[in-house]
């Protein structure tokens, strides 16, 4: 057993105080609900995932549609984008998306957005610039699959590729929004990662994804009776903004945020075993492409090195496993999506679980995005998709018993 149980690690800073974080005001879900076409996404029971863990309920709060987007992302950067646009023009918060329209309206000759992105957040942030009417600039890695570079590019996104990783994207947008523009135009960096000196946009962007959890308690009352409450919630990890939203939103003692990484790049595994940041060198090269990131957000660790509970990470043969049987409960997925079903099976597996995963137990499972490669998901659901190489280690699943 020892062997999965060195892929769950129990933080050893973790603080089961009730509210010893702030929870994130209401104003964030009504500017939400203001955007055209906004809509809640689904909270999905899965009855044959909780009898193959042996607890009360999952459900999967299945983020396929946001706005048109196949991702969360889109909420934490239309919050980001408001705030930055505020602060820009010295005003409080805009109560509502029209409110930003028309305060945007005045700034299309002069501002340029812009991120660096494996993929979702990019592409959110240059569909809100065109809601907006707003130029925007997304810097890529270059080994992000061409059908997401195609898919920011077309939200009218000006595309940037980087020879590198995705933290190498990281530090060109930092360094290019500081430059003047040949055009003359201000390029406002809309980050979901932070750094010493840039913490307040990854702060708006965590507090943007507030809505999401405000949604998943909201459907979970509705589908289980007012007093029902989530006991355990798996997110998953890139540089950690996600997760530290979770840890915002619902952690307490008597919610668990569990976190799930990609073996090959744990950087907040690593971070919380060192009681430190630690980054972890790429390549980064698991097909959790979302999830490729070498260091957790300046912005983001306070939360998640007191806030989680414990974090697993697993394999790209792990992940592939959980998108097949999504799949065979009706739902699509992607790699960085399938993540939290392959953390809950790790931490199944481990011999401490047990104070967690009880047959009561209700457990969320935050699937984070649509299939954003459907060429990826078809070889994978048929069975010829080349796995990387960390995935030598063969998952022992309840589906497997």
């Amino acid at each position: 057993m020892a062997h999965f149980e060195s892929d769950v690690l129990w933080n050893p800073a973790w603080s089961a105080l009730e509210g010893w974080t702030e929870r994130p005001p209401a104003v964030v879900e009504r500017f939400h609900r203001s955007i055209p076409g906004f809509a809640e996404s689904p909270l999905v029971p899965a009855p044959t995932i909780a009898d193959q863990v042996g607890v009360g309920h999952v459900f999967v709060k299945h983020e396929v549609q946001r706005l048109g987007l196949p991702s969360f992302k889109v909420v934490g950067a239309s919050w980001a984008v408001s705030m930055v646009i505020a602060d820009l023009l010295d005003r409080p918060v805009f109560p509502t998306f029209d409110a930003l329209t028309e305060a945007a309206g005045a700034l299309s000759t002069t501002v340029v957005l812009s991120t660096a992105t494996d993929g979702n957040h990019g592409r959110a942030v240059a569909y809100v610039a065109r809601l907006l009417g707003l130029g925007s600039r997304i810097f890529v890695p270059a080994d992000m699959a061409g059908s997401r570079v195609d898919a920011i590019r077309g939200e009218g996104a000006e595309i940037e590729v980087v020879a590198g990783t995705y933290d190498d994207a990281v530090r060109r947008a930092a360094e290019e929004a500081a430059r003047v523009r040949a055009d003359g135009r201000r390029e406002l960096l809309v980050s979901d990662t932070s750094w010493p000196g840039y913490t307040r946009v990854p702060e708006a962007v965590v507090l943007g994804y507030s809505t999401i959890f405000a949604e998943a308690l909201h459907q979970l009352a509705a589908a289980l009776g007012p007093e029902a409450s989530i006991d355990v919630a798996l997110a998953p990890v890139g540089v950690g903004a996600f997760a530290s939203a979770a840890v915002r939103s619902l952690a307490s003692g008597s919610c668990s945020v569990v976190t799930v990484e990609p073996a090959a790049a744990d950087c907040l595994w690593q971070s919380l075993a060192a009681r430190e940041r630690v980054t972890v060198p790429g390549p980064h090269e698991s097909t959790m492409a979302g999830l490729n990131c070498g260091e957790v957000s300046l912005a983001a660790w306070p939360m998640l090195q007191h806030g989680v509970r414990a974090a697993t990470r697993v394999s790209d043969l792990e992940a592939t496993v959980a998108i097949r049987d999504l799949a065979a409960v009706g739902i699509a997925t992607s790699e960085s999506g399938a993540a939290s079903l392959a953390g809950l099976r790790r931490l199944r597996l481990d011999s401490r679980a047990g104070s967690l995963l009880r047959p009561s137990s209700t457990v969320v499972l935050f699937d984070t995005e649509g299939v954003t490669d459907p060429a990826g998901y078809d070889a994978i659901l048929a069975g010829t998709a080349t796995m990387h190489g960390d995935d030598d280690r063969e998952p022992d699943h309840a589906t497997d018993r």
